[in-house]
């Protein structure tokens, strides 16, 4: 099937997952399509068919396409982000959903206060501490939280998580739940506070069921991407 096709079947299938969920039903499901490695041409095939997010993991490459590409949609920032893109891609991106450390979202606040942009924001949690992820950790979430909240040219709209690869994707359940219970206590005294973003391609369904409402789709959508740097997981 054609990336258009794939995308309108997956539509279904979140809607599917939806209701199933263990949290309140009313909540939209909002898909992401993963762009990264993935031509032009493809991402405007996709838009065309209804896509209203796309995701990029790379600043320099997500420039280079959103030059050409002339079409409207919301920009996600959902790689790990250095500190020193932190000004292309506070002018490139309308959500940074990788913010993990208090010394980013500083370089990210300075980057929008010389646009005058303010900046919607994802916190990266790294709930399982997986050594080899970016995320913060849960312990140093709150202080995380209060630096963004100190921030001015920052908006904190929710949380991200990138789920271990288990071979057995009924593993990642519990870590969803963790995650949206997390969310919940947090929305609680927050306005604005509306995304929990969570399911990849392997396990974008369990994550709906126990309460994301963001998810982030490549493969599902646009098959298999070229590998630049050896093996990657499939988003």
């Amino acid at each position: 099937m054609s990336a258009a096709e794939n995308f309108r079947a997956i539509m279904a299938e979140i809607e599917d997952a939806r209701k199933k969920r263990t949290v309140a039903n009313e909540e939209e499901i909002i898909l992401i399509a993963v762009t990264k490695n993935h031509g032009v041409e493809v991402m405007r095939e996709v838009i065309d068919a209804g896509a209203k997010n796309i995701g990029e993991n790379r600043v320099q490459e997500a420039a280079e396409k959103f030059q050409v590409l002339n079409r409207e949609v919301t920009r996600h920032l959902i790689g790990h982000l250095q500190t020193n893109k932190a000004k292309q891609a506070v002018k490139l991106f309308d959500v940074i959903q990788s913010v993990d450390s208090e010394h980013l979202a500083a370089a990210l606040d300075k980057a929008a206060a010389q646009i005058g942009k303010i900046q919607d924001v994802l916190i990266q949690v790294n709930i399982a501490r997986e050594s080899q992820k970016s995320g913060v950790l849960l312990e140093d979430l709150n202080s995380l939280i209060s630096f963004v909240d100190g921030s001015k040219n920052l908006r904190l709209r929710g949380l991200m998580m990138i789920a271990p690869n288990f071979s057995d994707v009924e593993e990642c359940r519990p870590l969803f739940r963790q995650m949206r219970k997390l969310f919940d206590e947090l929305k609680t005294s927050r306005n604005g506070f509306d995304y929990l973003s969570l399911g990849m391609t392997h396990d974008y369904k369990i994550a709906i069921e126990e309460g994301a409402n963001v998810v982030r789709l490549g493969t599902a959508i646009f098959g298999e991407r070229s590998l630049l740097n050896g093996n990657h997981r499939q988003v």
